[in-house]
Protein backbone atom coordinates (compact mmCIF):
# COMPACT_ATOMS: atom_id res chain seq x y z
CA UNK A 1 0.00 0.00 0.00
CA UNK A 2 2.83 2.40 0.78
CA UNK A 3 4.43 1.86 -2.62
CA UNK A 4 1.31 2.04 -4.78
CA UNK A 5 1.72 4.68 -7.48
CA UNK A 6 -0.43 7.77 -7.72
CA UNK A 7 -2.46 8.33 -10.87
CA UNK A 8 -3.09 11.81 -12.23
CA UNK A 9 -5.97 11.56 -14.68
CA UNK A 10 -6.13 14.03 -17.57
CA UNK A 11 -9.04 16.25 -18.55
CA UNK A 12 -10.41 16.94 -15.06
CA UNK A 13 -10.63 20.61 -15.91
CA UNK A 14 -14.09 21.25 -14.48
CA UNK A 15 -15.90 20.89 -11.18
CA UNK A 16 -18.05 18.09 -12.54
CA UNK A 17 -15.07 16.13 -13.83
CA UNK A 18 -12.96 16.53 -10.69
CA UNK A 19 -15.85 15.36 -8.51
CA UNK A 20 -16.10 12.24 -10.64
CA UNK A 21 -12.34 11.67 -10.58
CA UNK A 22 -11.99 11.94 -6.79
CA UNK A 23 -13.50 8.65 -5.64
CA UNK A 24 -14.13 7.10 -2.26
CA UNK A 25 -11.88 4.21 -3.29
CA UNK A 26 -9.02 6.56 -4.07
CA UNK A 27 -9.35 8.38 -0.75
CA UNK A 28 -9.67 5.12 1.20
CA UNK A 29 -6.44 3.84 -0.37
CA UNK A 30 -4.58 6.71 1.33
CA UNK A 31 -6.31 5.97 4.63
CA UNK A 32 -5.22 2.34 4.29
CA UNK A 33 -1.65 3.58 3.93
CA UNK A 34 -1.96 5.80 7.02
CA UNK A 35 -3.31 2.85 8.99
CA UNK A 36 -0.39 0.69 7.80
CA UNK A 37 2.00 3.36 9.05
CA UNK A 38 0.29 3.51 12.45
CA UNK A 39 0.33 -0.28 12.68
CA UNK A 40 4.08 -0.26 12.04
CA UNK A 41 5.08 2.67 14.26
CA UNK A 42 2.29 2.93 16.83
CA UNK A 43 0.93 6.31 15.76
CA UNK A 44 1.49 9.20 13.32
CA UNK A 45 2.18 11.91 15.91
CA UNK A 46 4.58 14.77 15.17
CA UNK A 47 8.06 14.12 16.49
CA UNK A 48 7.67 10.35 16.13
CA UNK A 49 8.65 7.93 13.34
CA UNK A 50 5.08 7.44 12.15
CA UNK A 51 4.78 11.11 11.28
CA UNK A 52 7.95 11.04 9.19
CA UNK A 53 6.60 7.96 7.39
CA UNK A 54 3.35 9.84 6.72
CA UNK A 55 5.32 12.74 5.24
CA UNK A 56 7.28 10.33 3.05
CA UNK A 57 4.06 8.73 1.83
CA UNK A 58 2.47 12.04 0.85
CA UNK A 59 5.68 13.19 -0.86
CA UNK A 60 5.88 9.90 -2.75
CA UNK A 61 2.30 10.12 -3.96
CA UNK A 62 2.70 13.73 -5.07
CA UNK A 63 5.96 12.98 -6.86
CA UNK A 64 4.43 10.01 -8.65
CA UNK A 65 1.59 12.26 -9.80
CA UNK A 66 4.06 14.72 -11.30
CA UNK A 67 4.40 17.38 -8.61
CA UNK A 68 7.65 18.69 -7.18
CA UNK A 69 6.68 18.85 -3.49
CA UNK A 70 8.52 20.99 -0.94
CA UNK A 71 9.17 19.72 2.58
CA UNK A 72 9.45 22.56 5.09
CA UNK A 73 11.23 21.57 8.30
CA UNK A 74 10.65 23.25 11.64
CA UNK A 75 11.61 22.52 15.23
CA UNK A 76 9.10 22.29 18.04
CA UNK A 77 9.05 21.33 21.70
CA UNK A 78 8.03 17.69 21.63
CA UNK A 79 6.20 16.67 24.78
CA UNK A 80 5.75 13.15 26.08
CA UNK A 81 2.85 13.76 28.45
CA UNK A 82 2.20 11.18 31.17
CA UNK A 83 -0.20 13.30 33.20
CA UNK A 84 -3.13 11.59 34.92
CA UNK A 85 -6.49 12.40 36.47
CA UNK A 86 -8.49 9.81 38.38
CA UNK A 87 -11.25 9.52 40.94
CA UNK A 88 -10.17 6.76 43.29
CA UNK A 89 -13.27 6.48 45.50
CA UNK A 90 -16.23 6.31 45.14
CA UNK A 91 -17.00 5.27 41.55
CA UNK A 92 -13.37 4.79 40.47
CA UNK A 93 -12.84 6.51 37.12
CA UNK A 94 -9.71 7.13 35.07
CA UNK A 95 -10.04 10.16 32.80
CA UNK A 96 -8.38 10.36 29.38
CA UNK A 97 -5.52 12.78 28.82
CA UNK A 98 -6.22 14.97 25.79
CA UNK A 99 -9.92 14.09 25.73
CA UNK A 100 -11.17 14.64 29.28
CA UNK A 101 -8.37 16.80 30.65
CA UNK A 102 -5.19 18.73 29.80
CA UNK A 103 -2.31 19.81 31.99
CA UNK A 104 -1.84 23.57 32.23
CA UNK A 105 0.62 25.40 29.99
CA UNK A 106 1.12 28.57 32.03
CA UNK A 107 3.64 30.99 30.54
CA UNK A 108 5.63 30.89 33.77
CA UNK A 109 5.95 27.12 33.65
CA UNK A 110 3.97 23.96 34.29
CA UNK A 111 4.67 22.57 37.77
CA UNK A 112 4.92 18.80 37.86
CA UNK A 113 3.83 16.66 40.75
CA UNK A 114 1.25 14.22 42.06
CA UNK A 115 -1.41 14.98 44.64
CA UNK A 116 -4.11 12.82 46.16
CA UNK A 117 -6.80 14.43 48.25
CA UNK A 118 -10.42 15.17 49.01
CA UNK A 119 -12.29 16.75 46.08
CA UNK A 120 -13.63 20.13 47.22
CA UNK A 121 -15.78 22.21 44.82
CA UNK A 122 -15.38 25.98 45.08
CA UNK A 123 -18.17 28.22 43.79
CA UNK A 124 -19.44 25.93 41.04
CA UNK A 125 -22.65 26.61 39.15
CA UNK A 126 -23.93 23.42 37.51
CA UNK A 127 -25.51 22.87 35.13
CA UNK A 128 -24.21 26.10 33.63
CA UNK A 129 -26.34 26.33 30.49
CA UNK A 130 -28.27 29.35 31.81
CA UNK A 131 -25.18 31.06 33.27
CA UNK A 132 -24.02 34.07 31.24
CA UNK A 133 -20.66 33.26 29.60
CA UNK A 134 -17.54 34.48 31.36
CA UNK A 135 -19.47 35.33 34.54
CA UNK A 136 -18.64 32.64 37.10
CA UNK A 137 -16.37 33.95 39.87
CA UNK A 138 -15.30 30.54 41.21
CA UNK A 139 -11.89 30.92 42.87
CA UNK A 140 -11.36 34.52 41.78
CA UNK A 141 -11.01 35.79 45.34
CA UNK A 142 -9.15 34.35 48.31
CA UNK A 143 -12.41 34.65 50.27
CA UNK A 144 -13.97 31.99 48.00
CA UNK A 145 -11.83 29.41 49.82
CA UNK A 146 -13.10 30.12 53.33
CA UNK A 147 -13.03 26.84 55.29
CA UNK A 148 -11.17 25.03 52.53
CA UNK A 149 -9.57 21.79 53.89
CA UNK A 150 -5.78 21.89 53.84
CA UNK A 151 -4.44 19.34 51.34
CA UNK A 152 -7.71 18.99 49.46
CA UNK A 153 -7.99 19.12 45.66
CA UNK A 154 -9.91 22.21 44.51
CA UNK A 155 -12.53 21.86 41.76
CA UNK A 156 -12.98 25.27 40.14
CA UNK A 157 -14.91 26.65 37.19
CA UNK A 158 -13.82 28.86 34.30
CA UNK A 159 -15.29 32.36 34.40
CA UNK A 160 -14.57 36.01 34.99
CA UNK A 161 -10.90 35.84 36.04
CA UNK A 162 -7.81 34.13 34.67
CA UNK A 163 -6.93 30.49 35.17
CA UNK A 164 -3.66 31.50 36.80
CA UNK A 165 -5.54 33.60 39.36
CA UNK A 166 -7.73 30.64 40.28
CA UNK A 167 -4.78 28.25 40.54
CA UNK A 168 -2.72 30.60 42.71
CA UNK A 169 -5.67 31.31 45.01
CA UNK A 170 -6.23 27.58 45.41
CA UNK A 171 -2.58 27.10 46.29
CA UNK A 172 -2.76 29.96 48.78
CA UNK A 173 -5.73 28.27 50.46
CA UNK A 174 -3.70 25.09 51.00
CA UNK A 175 -4.91 23.04 48.03
CA UNK A 176 -2.61 20.20 46.99
CA UNK A 177 -3.86 20.42 43.38
CA UNK A 178 -6.48 22.18 41.30
CA UNK A 179 -8.90 21.03 38.62
CA UNK A 180 -10.50 23.78 36.53
CA UNK A 181 -13.58 22.86 34.50
CA UNK A 182 -14.83 24.75 31.46
CA UNK A 183 -17.74 27.01 32.26
CA UNK A 184 -20.36 24.84 30.58
CA UNK A 185 -22.35 26.91 28.08
CA UNK A 186 -22.98 25.11 24.77
CA UNK A 187 -22.52 26.97 21.52
CA UNK A 188 -25.44 29.18 20.50
CA UNK A 189 -25.92 32.10 18.10
CA UNK A 190 -23.30 34.67 19.04
CA UNK A 191 -21.82 32.52 21.83
CA UNK A 192 -18.79 30.28 21.37
CA UNK A 193 -18.80 26.82 22.93
CA UNK A 194 -17.53 26.71 26.51
CA UNK A 195 -17.90 23.00 27.17
CA UNK A 196 -14.73 21.44 25.73
CA UNK A 197 -11.06 21.46 26.64
CA UNK A 198 -9.02 24.64 26.98
CA UNK A 199 -5.27 25.07 26.98
CA UNK A 200 -4.70 27.20 30.05
CA UNK A 201 -2.12 29.96 29.72
CA UNK A 202 -1.23 33.10 31.68
CA UNK A 203 1.36 34.18 34.23
CA UNK A 204 1.21 31.87 37.23
CA UNK A 205 4.58 32.79 38.74
CA UNK A 206 4.97 31.08 42.09
CA UNK A 207 2.68 28.17 41.29
CA UNK A 208 3.98 24.86 42.62
CA UNK A 209 0.91 22.56 42.67
CA UNK A 210 -0.27 20.41 39.75
CA UNK A 211 -3.20 21.95 37.82
CA UNK A 212 -5.31 20.45 35.04
CA UNK A 213 -8.24 21.67 32.95
CA UNK A 214 -11.26 19.46 32.28
CA UNK A 215 -14.32 19.63 30.08
CA UNK A 216 -17.54 20.87 31.65
CA UNK A 217 -18.94 17.33 31.44
CA UNK A 218 -16.01 15.89 33.40
CA UNK A 219 -16.27 18.75 35.89
CA UNK A 220 -19.94 18.00 36.47
CA UNK A 221 -19.13 14.31 36.79
CA UNK A 222 -16.60 15.10 39.50
CA UNK A 223 -18.86 17.63 41.19
CA UNK A 224 -21.47 14.91 41.64
CA UNK A 225 -19.15 13.23 44.20
CA UNK A 226 -17.91 15.99 46.53
CA UNK A 227 -15.54 14.58 49.10
CA UNK A 228 -14.36 11.89 46.69
CA UNK A 229 -10.71 10.95 46.71
CA UNK A 230 -9.01 12.08 43.51
CA UNK A 231 -5.48 11.94 42.16
CA UNK A 232 -3.99 14.67 39.95
CA UNK A 233 -0.66 14.02 38.30
CA UNK A 234 1.24 16.42 36.02
CA UNK A 235 4.22 14.64 34.49
CA UNK A 236 5.81 15.33 31.12
CA UNK A 237 9.12 15.41 29.28
CA UNK A 238 9.99 18.01 26.66
CA UNK A 239 12.75 18.17 24.07
CA UNK A 240 13.29 19.85 20.68
CA UNK A 241 12.32 17.66 17.72
CA UNK A 242 11.79 18.17 14.01
CA UNK A 243 8.50 18.11 12.12
CA UNK A 244 7.65 18.95 8.54
CA UNK A 245 5.03 20.63 6.38
CA UNK A 246 4.52 19.26 2.86
CA UNK A 247 3.59 21.73 0.12
CA UNK A 248 2.91 21.27 -3.57
CA UNK A 249 1.40 23.54 -6.17
CA UNK A 250 0.08 23.45 -9.68
CA UNK A 251 2.46 24.15 -12.55
CA UNK A 252 0.17 26.76 -14.07
CA UNK A 253 -1.91 29.59 -12.68
CA UNK A 254 -1.58 33.15 -11.44
CA UNK A 255 0.93 33.20 -8.58
CA UNK A 256 -0.38 36.59 -7.48
CA UNK A 257 -3.76 35.02 -6.72
CA UNK A 258 -2.90 31.71 -5.09
CA UNK A 259 -5.60 29.45 -3.71
CA UNK A 260 -4.40 27.44 -0.71
CA UNK A 261 -5.98 24.26 0.65
CA UNK A 262 -4.63 22.44 3.69
CA UNK A 263 -5.11 19.62 6.17
CA UNK A 264 -3.03 18.57 9.15
CA UNK A 265 -1.18 15.30 8.66
CA UNK A 266 -0.29 14.40 12.24
CA UNK A 267 -2.26 12.28 14.68
CA UNK A 268 -2.33 12.50 18.45
CA UNK A 269 0.10 10.27 20.30
CA UNK A 270 -0.81 6.57 20.53
CA UNK A 271 -3.40 6.72 17.77
CA UNK A 272 -3.66 6.23 14.01
CA UNK A 273 -5.55 9.51 13.60
CA UNK A 274 -7.70 8.14 10.78
CA UNK A 275 -10.59 10.60 11.04
CA UNK A 276 -8.47 13.23 12.81
CA UNK A 277 -7.02 13.97 10.42
CA UNK A 278 -6.33 11.19 7.98
CA UNK A 279 -9.73 11.95 6.44
CA UNK A 280 -8.89 15.53 5.47
CA UNK A 281 -5.32 14.66 4.46
CA UNK A 282 -6.43 11.76 2.26
CA UNK A 283 -9.19 13.71 0.50
CA UNK A 284 -6.83 16.61 -0.15
CA UNK A 285 -4.14 14.27 -1.46
CA UNK A 286 -6.50 12.56 -3.88
CA UNK A 287 -7.78 15.96 -5.04
CA UNK A 288 -4.21 17.12 -5.69
CA UNK A 289 -3.41 13.93 -7.62
CA UNK A 290 -6.48 14.21 -9.83
CA UNK A 291 -5.87 17.93 -10.45
CA UNK A 292 -2.26 17.54 -11.56
CA UNK A 293 -3.00 17.74 -15.29
CA UNK A 294 -5.51 20.57 -15.06
CA UNK A 295 -4.60 24.12 -16.04
CA UNK A 296 -6.22 26.45 -13.51
CA UNK A 297 -6.38 30.21 -13.83
CA UNK A 298 -5.01 30.61 -10.31
CA UNK A 299 -2.11 28.76 -8.74
CA UNK A 300 -3.35 26.14 -6.31
CA UNK A 301 -1.04 25.34 -3.39
CA UNK A 302 -1.80 22.23 -1.35
CA UNK A 303 -0.46 21.89 2.20
CA UNK A 304 -0.21 19.08 4.73
CA UNK A 305 0.61 20.58 8.10
CA UNK A 306 2.76 19.14 10.88
CA UNK A 307 2.23 19.35 14.64
CA UNK A 308 -1.31 20.70 14.50
CA UNK A 309 -2.12 18.61 17.53
CA UNK A 310 0.67 20.41 19.40
CA UNK A 311 -0.97 23.79 18.84
CA UNK A 312 -1.22 24.58 15.08
CA UNK A 313 2.58 24.71 14.96
CA UNK A 314 3.14 23.77 11.32
CA UNK A 315 0.67 26.23 9.81
CA UNK A 316 1.80 28.94 12.23
CA UNK A 317 5.41 28.37 11.20
CA UNK A 318 4.49 28.54 7.52
CA UNK A 319 2.52 31.78 7.79
CA UNK A 320 5.25 33.36 9.93
CA UNK A 321 7.79 32.51 7.21
CA UNK A 322 5.90 34.53 4.58
CA UNK A 323 6.59 38.15 3.66
CA UNK A 324 3.75 40.66 3.52
CA UNK A 325 3.84 40.38 -0.26
CA UNK A 326 3.59 36.59 -0.13
CA UNK A 327 0.64 36.82 2.24
CA UNK A 328 -1.03 39.29 -0.09
CA UNK A 329 -0.67 36.77 -2.93
CA UNK A 330 -2.89 34.25 -1.08
CA UNK A 331 -6.45 34.77 -2.27
CA UNK A 332 -7.99 32.41 0.28
CA UNK A 333 -7.35 29.38 2.44
CA UNK A 334 -9.50 26.22 2.64
CA UNK A 335 -9.14 23.90 5.64
CA UNK A 336 -10.21 20.27 5.91
CA UNK A 337 -9.96 18.74 9.38
CA UNK A 338 -12.12 15.74 10.39
CA UNK A 339 -14.47 15.30 7.46
CA UNK A 340 -15.72 11.73 8.08
CA UNK A 341 -16.85 11.55 11.72
CA UNK A 342 -18.84 8.37 12.37
CA UNK A 343 -21.81 10.19 13.97
CA UNK A 344 -21.36 13.12 11.59
CA UNK A 345 -23.00 16.40 10.78
CA UNK A 346 -22.08 18.40 7.69
CA UNK A 347 -20.52 21.51 9.18
CA UNK A 348 -19.24 24.55 7.27
CA UNK A 349 -17.04 27.18 8.91
CA UNK A 350 -19.34 30.09 9.64
CA UNK A 351 -17.75 32.77 7.49
CA UNK A 352 -20.66 35.22 7.77
CA UNK A 353 -20.91 34.72 11.56
CA UNK A 354 -24.65 34.17 11.25
CA UNK A 355 -24.49 31.33 13.78
CA UNK A 356 -21.39 32.10 15.89
CA UNK A 357 -19.28 35.12 16.71
CA UNK A 358 -15.57 34.48 16.19
CA UNK A 359 -13.00 35.65 18.78
CA UNK A 360 -11.25 37.83 16.17
CA UNK A 361 -12.32 39.62 13.01
CA UNK A 362 -13.21 37.17 10.23
CA UNK A 363 -11.70 38.51 6.99
CA UNK A 364 -13.97 39.74 4.22
CA UNK A 365 -14.53 37.04 1.65
CA UNK A 366 -14.92 34.25 4.19
CA UNK A 367 -18.71 34.46 3.90
CA UNK A 368 -18.42 33.91 0.16
CA UNK A 369 -16.33 30.78 0.76
CA UNK A 370 -19.11 29.51 3.01
CA UNK A 371 -21.57 30.20 0.16
CA UNK A 372 -19.63 27.87 -2.16
CA UNK A 373 -19.88 24.98 0.30
CA UNK A 374 -23.56 25.69 0.91
CA UNK A 375 -24.19 25.58 -2.85
CA UNK A 376 -22.39 22.24 -3.04
CA UNK A 377 -24.54 20.65 -0.32
CA UNK A 378 -27.69 22.20 -1.78
CA UNK A 379 -26.80 20.58 -5.09
CA UNK A 380 -26.52 17.20 -3.34
CA UNK A 381 -29.73 17.71 -1.38
CA UNK A 382 -27.78 17.41 1.87
CA UNK A 383 -28.50 19.47 5.00
CA UNK A 384 -25.67 21.47 6.55
CA UNK A 385 -24.99 23.73 9.50
CA UNK A 386 -22.61 26.51 10.43
CA UNK A 387 -19.69 25.55 12.66
CA UNK A 388 -17.81 28.17 14.61
CA UNK A 389 -14.41 29.61 13.76
CA UNK A 390 -13.17 28.38 17.14
CA UNK A 391 -9.46 28.52 16.29
CA UNK A 392 -9.06 24.78 16.77
CA UNK A 393 -7.51 24.12 13.38
CA UNK A 394 -5.04 25.43 10.83
CA UNK A 395 -7.15 28.24 9.38
CA UNK A 396 -6.31 30.25 12.52
CA UNK A 397 -2.89 31.55 11.42
CA UNK A 398 -4.31 32.56 8.03
CA UNK A 399 -7.26 34.48 9.46
CA UNK A 400 -4.88 36.14 11.90
CA UNK A 401 -3.11 37.83 8.97
CA UNK A 402 -6.34 38.67 7.13
CA UNK A 403 -6.58 35.81 4.61
CA UNK A 404 -10.21 34.79 3.93
CA UNK A 405 -10.82 31.22 5.01
CA UNK A 406 -13.39 28.46 5.05
CA UNK A 407 -13.68 24.73 5.27
CA UNK A 408 -15.50 21.66 6.51
CA UNK A 409 -15.85 19.87 9.84
CA UNK A 410 -18.01 16.85 10.72
CA UNK A 411 -17.57 17.08 14.48
CA UNK A 412 -15.39 15.94 17.38
CA UNK A 413 -16.26 15.39 21.04
CA UNK A 414 -19.52 17.40 21.12
CA UNK A 415 -22.67 15.23 21.41
CA UNK A 416 -25.14 15.04 18.55
CA UNK A 417 -28.42 16.76 19.36
CA UNK A 418 -31.85 15.27 18.79
CA UNK A 419 -32.50 17.85 16.06
CA UNK A 420 -29.24 16.90 14.33
CA UNK A 421 -30.18 13.23 14.47
CA UNK A 422 -33.40 14.06 12.62
CA UNK A 423 -31.38 15.68 9.83
CA UNK A 424 -28.41 13.30 9.59
CA UNK A 425 -29.43 10.15 11.45
CA UNK A 426 -27.12 8.55 13.96
CA UNK A 427 -27.24 8.41 17.75
CA UNK A 428 -28.36 11.54 19.63
CA UNK A 429 -26.42 12.18 22.82
CA UNK A 430 -23.33 10.35 21.52
CA UNK A 431 -20.27 12.34 20.42
CA UNK A 432 -20.02 13.16 16.74
CA UNK A 433 -16.71 11.30 16.88
CA UNK A 434 -16.79 8.87 19.82
CA UNK A 435 -13.10 8.06 19.21
CA UNK A 436 -11.89 11.66 19.06
CA UNK A 437 -8.24 11.81 20.21
CA UNK A 438 -8.33 8.15 21.22
CA UNK A 439 -6.56 5.01 19.97
CA UNK A 440 -9.85 3.75 18.49
CA UNK A 441 -9.67 6.43 15.77
CA UNK A 442 -8.56 3.75 13.33
CA UNK A 443 -9.75 1.68 10.37
CA UNK A 444 -9.80 -1.62 12.23
CA UNK A 445 -12.45 -0.95 14.86
CA UNK A 446 -10.11 -1.96 17.67
CA UNK A 447 -11.03 -0.35 20.98
CA UNK A 448 -14.40 0.99 19.90
CA UNK A 449 -17.50 1.09 22.10
CA UNK A 450 -19.11 -1.93 20.43
CA UNK A 451 -22.78 -1.26 21.35
CA UNK A 452 -22.50 2.37 20.26
CA UNK A 453 -20.84 1.56 16.95
CA UNK A 454 -23.37 -1.22 16.32
CA UNK A 455 -26.10 1.38 16.81
CA UNK A 456 -24.34 3.75 14.40
CA UNK A 457 -24.14 0.99 11.80
CA UNK A 458 -27.91 0.78 11.80
CA UNK A 459 -27.87 4.13 9.97
CA UNK A 460 -24.40 4.24 8.41
CA UNK A 461 -21.72 2.29 6.59
CA UNK A 462 -18.61 2.51 8.75
CA UNK A 463 -15.06 1.34 8.15
CA UNK A 464 -13.50 1.52 11.57
CA UNK A 465 -13.96 5.13 12.66
CA UNK A 466 -14.75 6.41 9.16
CA UNK A 467 -18.28 7.16 7.99
CA UNK A 468 -17.90 6.29 4.33
CA UNK A 469 -20.95 8.28 3.22
CA UNK A 470 -19.73 11.45 4.91
CA UNK A 471 -16.25 10.89 3.49
CA UNK A 472 -17.56 10.27 -0.03
CA UNK A 473 -19.66 13.44 -0.01
CA UNK A 474 -16.99 15.58 1.61
CA UNK A 475 -14.17 14.33 -0.64
CA UNK A 476 -16.26 15.66 -3.53
CA UNK A 477 -16.81 18.90 -1.59
CA UNK A 478 -13.04 19.27 -1.15
CA UNK A 479 -12.45 18.72 -4.87
CA UNK A 480 -15.32 20.94 -5.97
CA UNK A 481 -14.35 23.87 -3.76
CA UNK A 482 -10.68 23.75 -4.74
CA UNK A 483 -11.55 23.55 -8.42
CA UNK A 484 -14.13 26.33 -8.15
CA UNK A 485 -11.62 28.78 -6.71
CA UNK A 486 -8.82 27.51 -8.95
CA UNK A 487 -10.68 29.12 -11.81
CA UNK A 488 -12.45 32.05 -10.16
CA UNK A 489 -11.93 33.83 -6.82
CA UNK A 490 -13.81 37.00 -7.76
CA UNK A 491 -16.59 36.40 -5.25
CA UNK A 492 -14.01 36.32 -2.46
CA UNK A 493 -11.48 39.00 -3.38
CA UNK A 494 -12.89 40.80 -6.39
CA UNK A 495 -12.50 44.19 -4.69
CA UNK A 496 -9.00 43.52 -3.38
CA UNK A 497 -6.33 45.82 -4.79
CA UNK A 498 -3.63 43.67 -6.43
CA UNK A 499 -0.49 43.56 -4.35
CA UNK A 500 -2.14 45.03 -1.26
CA UNK A 501 -1.66 43.14 1.98
CA UNK A 502 -4.76 41.47 3.35
CA UNK A 503 -4.26 43.06 6.74
CA UNK A 504 -2.00 43.50 9.70
CA UNK A 505 -1.19 40.44 11.74
CA UNK A 506 -3.17 39.60 14.86
CA UNK A 507 -1.89 37.77 17.90
CA UNK A 508 -2.52 34.04 17.62
CA UNK A 509 -3.24 33.93 21.35
CA UNK A 510 -6.69 35.26 20.49
CA UNK A 511 -7.39 32.56 17.92
CA UNK A 512 -6.22 29.22 19.19
CA UNK A 513 -7.78 26.85 21.65
CA UNK A 514 -5.78 28.51 24.40
CA UNK A 515 -7.04 30.90 27.01
CA UNK A 516 -6.07 32.84 30.10
CA UNK A 517 -9.64 32.59 31.45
Amino acid sequence: ALASPAYAAPNNNSVKKIEKAVTLEGVMSHLDAFQDIADQYGDRAAGRPGYKASVDYVVGQLTAAGYSPTVQEFTFDYVDDNSELARLTPQPTTFVNGTDFLRNEFDSGTPEGTATGELTPVGLVTPAAALPPNSNTSGCEAADFAGFPIGAVALLQRGSCGFAVKALNAQGAGASAAIIMNEGQPASPGVADRTGLIRMIGDATGLTIPVVAVTSAVGENLAATPGATVRVKVDYDSEPRQAWNVLAETATGNDDNTVMAGAHLDSVQDGAGINDNGSGSAALLETAIQMKKTKPNNTVRFAWWGAEEEGLLGSTHYVASLSDEEIADIALYLNFDMIASPNYTFGIYDGDESDFSAPVDVPEGSAQIEDVFEAFYDGRGEPYKGTEFSGRSDYGPFIAVGVPAGGLFTGAEVPKTADEAVLWGGVPGAPLDPCYHQPCDNLTGAGQNVPLYDALREDYDLVGNINTFALDVNADAVAASVMTFAFDTSSVNGVRTPGKSHGAGKSMDAFTDRSTQ
